[in-house]
This record gives C-alpha cells, structure tokens and sequence, in this order.
C-alpha cells in the first residue's frame, strides 16, 4: 500500500489547492454528546501539507457549519488552535479540534487564508465532511 493511500484511509477527506493538501479525519463522540439536550460533538483531525518548493504560513480560517436543518454558522478568526503555524516545503502541520451542534447530522467546509515567503497571499480549500450522529 502507498503511503498516499494510507492517508486517504485514515483521513476520509482530502482537497488540495495549488501545492497544499487539507485532509480531514472526522469523529462522533458519544461521550461528549448528549442528544437527550440536543447537543451532539465531533472531533475533526486537520493535516496541512506543504508539497511546494517553499515555506508557507497559516494566517487564518473561515468555516461554513451546516446543521441537519440547514442552518448555517460561519467561523472566522485568526490561525488555528491558537497557533499561526509556518509549513516547510515537504512537511506538515496537524491538529485536532471539535464542533458541537443542535442535530444529529450536520457538515463543515471552508478555507484557510494563507502566505508565501515572498508575501503572496492565498485561500486553501477544506474539503466539504459530513458531521453524523449515531443511527437514530
């Protein structure tokens, strides 16, 4: 097996803008749910890889949440997970983070907004996942 196709394995969602891949794994937490108060909680595992020729760093995130009604929220804010990370040509970048929501279904997209060492600025895509609950 490749080591790409070990990635796409554990990371089920994957986009990638010029030379930087977003994949994203995604997981139900019963633990932390509690559909009897409408309240159900993912967590998400983000690696950014840099397969260009130079250094990149994240400056910011922009999230669309879409719960079961169709009800969006949009996020956007500095860096991630309190960090501005800078991404060396051929390495990556992970983090974990979570998202509550109201229903037990729901889907999370969006871009990160980043530069290059020359100060060019540019979007990457978050790949479209889907935020689902245990079989109701």
């Amino acid at each position: 097996m490749t080591a790409t196709k070990a990635l796409d394995m554990l990371f089920g969602h994957s986009a990638t803008t010029g030379d930087i891949t977003v994949r994203v794994a995604v997981n139900y937490l019963a633990e932390q749910s509690a559909p009897g108060e409408d309240r159900w909680f993912w967590s998400y595992h983000i690696r950014i890889e840099n397969k260009g020729k130079g250094p990149v760093q994240l400056l910011g995130r922009r999230w669309l949440i879409l719960d079961g009604r169709g009800i969006a929220s949009e996020v956007i804010g500095e860096g991630v997970v309190g960090d501005m990370p800078v991404i060396a040509p051929g390495s990556s970048y992970d983090y974990v983070s979570g998202c509550p929501l109201a229903t037990p279904t729901g889907s999370m997209e969006g871009s990160y907004q980043m530069v290059a060492e020359n100060g060019d600025a540019f979007e990457v895509e978050i790949p479209k996942f889907p935020l689902q609950g245990p079989a109701v």
